[in-house]
C-alpha cells in the first residue's frame, strides 16, 4: 500500500529502521509490520522481551494517542470510534499476529485485555475506561494537556470545558 499519511509514513519508517536494526544483528529476528488502512499489524515471531518493551516503548512515546488493538474486538472498535469522534490523531497497533508482543504489552501495564490505549505515554486502560473518560469530558483535556498538536481539527464546543 503506497498511499500512506504523514503520520503514518513516520511510524512506519521508525519500525522499518528498528527492524532493519534489529535483524542486521540477531540472524533470526525478522519483525513484520503490515499496513492495512492505515493501522499497523506487528508480527515478531523471534522478538526477544527486551525488543518488544523497546518496541512498545518508542511507538508510545512518538505518539500521543496509541491504541493497542484486535482487529474484531468490539471494546477496540469502541475505543477507535471514540477518537475519531472526537477527531484525536492516533496510532492503532493490531495485536492479532503477535502474541509475544500482546504478552509485552501485558507485563507492562498489568492487563491481558485488549485495547491498552495510551495518552501521552501513560496507559489509561482499556475501550471501557477511554469511552469513560469521553462521557465525563475528562478525554479531550488528557490529550490536549501536553500535546494539543494530537487534535486533527477543531474542537471548539466539544464539551471539553473544565
Amino acid at each position: 500500500m503506497t498511499d500512506f499519511n504523514c503520520q503514518s509514513n513516520s511510524l512506519v519508517s521508525a519500525l522499518t529502521a528498528f527492524a532493519f536494526l534489529v535483524s542486521s544483528t540477531c540472524l533470526f529476528y525478522r519483525p513484520v509490520i503490515i499496513t492495512r488502512m492505515g493501522h499497523f499489524t506487528s508480527s515478531a515471531p523471534g522478538l526477544s522481551g527486551s525488543a518488544c518493551t523497546q518496541l512498545v516503548q518508542d511507538v508510545v512515546s512518538s505518539n500521543c494517542v496509541v491504541i493497542f488493538s484486535k482487529i474484531t474486538c468490539p471494546s477496540c472498535k469502541m475505543a477507535k470510534n471514540v477518537f475519531n469522534e472526537i477527531g484525536a490523531a492516533h496510532k492503532v497497533v493490531e495485536l492479532d499476529d503477535s502474541r509475544r508482543l500482546h504478552e509485552t504489552l501485558a507485563q507492562m501495564t498489568g492487563a491481558r485485555t485488549v485495547p491498552r490505549v495510551f495518552i501521552n505515554g501513560q496507559c489509561i486502560g482499556g475501550g471501557t475506561d477511554t469511552k469513560q473518560l469521553h462521557q465525563q469530558g475528562k478525554l479531550l483535556p488528557l490529550i490536549e494537556q501536553y500535546r494539543p498538536c494530537c487534535l486533527s481539527t477543531s474542537l471548539e464546543g466539544s464539551g471539553s470545558a473544565q
